[in-house]
């Protein structure tokens, strides 16, 4: 599938990885339709120009999301909604037990799996049913969803159940819905990132975020939001890329 003359809708997209995609995409002469909670989402469409729309939504709010959706079918005319890329997610650090011996937050753990991994399959549920409604191209695809899964994962740590679940349910859904997709022309794939520069790493101290870098076989540093998008062009332009999780992550094995 080409990115020039096509339509793609991002969700997270006021910063990081989201973001780096839109500008991305936009660059490569596609149009966007922008998806985040966040008002910071409104100036980076400002900075795209035209080929950018805005849809403020809850990812795990189906009236929102297919909201989302109906304005990327909109903007992209007789062509419809030719991809996704779901960037929207939360970190939490949250340990079992915790050292008063108090048990973790059972609401804490279930909004971020609510977010991480139900919020994903309203988004590819939505963005399936609009796009299987495609004219096929020569060799039948409708449409591309790439999900973001993480390292996590597979290498989860110390106070990341609810993360790791959330985004082991991620990859987790990729085979089955590139499968049950396939009909449709649909391919499905997810990224895996490492330790990437975004607002969720700046959360943590920066001698954590230093060993982190550290920590990266090559190249010993943060991932740039730049290096995901890449990977999501090279998915949405490459069709035999397809119910696959790719880790992006500098050969990085998390203790």
């Amino acid at each position: 599938m080409q990115v020039k003359d096509r339509t793609f809708l991002i969700t997270g997209a006021a910063s990081g990885l989201g973001a780096a995609t839109a500008e991305r995409l936009v660059t490569g002469g596609g149009r966007v339709v922008l998806c985040d909670l966040s008002e910071a989402v409104e100036a980076h469409a400002e900075t795209l120009g035209e080929a950018a729309r805005v849809v403020r939504g809850d990812v795990t709010s189906a009236a929102d999301m297919q909201a989302a959706v109906d304005a990327a079918v909109a903007l992209g005319g007789d062509a419809g909604l030719a991809g996704v890329v779901h960037c929207a997610g939360v970190v939490s650090v949250a340990k079992l037990v915790d050292r008063e011996g108090n048990p973790a937050d059972l609401d804490a753990y279930a909004r971020t799996v609510q977010i991480n991994l139900v919020g994903t399959f309203n988004v590819m549920r939505l963005a399936a049913a609009a796009m299987a409604k495609n004219a096929p191209s020569e060799d039948g695809e409708r449409g591309v969803i790439v999900n973001t899964a993480s390292i996590a994962a597979f290498d989860g740590q110390v106070g990341q159940c609810a993360y790791s679940a959330s985004k082991a349910g991620v990859v987790g859904m990729s085979l089955p819905a590139a499968r049950e997709l396939s009909r449709h022309g649909i391919r499905v794939m997810a990224i895996a990132p490492g330790v990437f520069q975004t607002p969720m790493m700046s959360e943590i101290p920066d001698e954590a975020a230093k060993a982190l870098a550290a920590s990266v076989p090559f190249p010993k540093r943060l991932g740039h939001p730049g290096e995901f998008a890449r990977l999501a062009e090279q998915i949405i332009t490459n069709a035999m890329l397809n119910g696959e999780v790719i880790r992006l992550d500098g050969g990085i094995r998390m203790q």
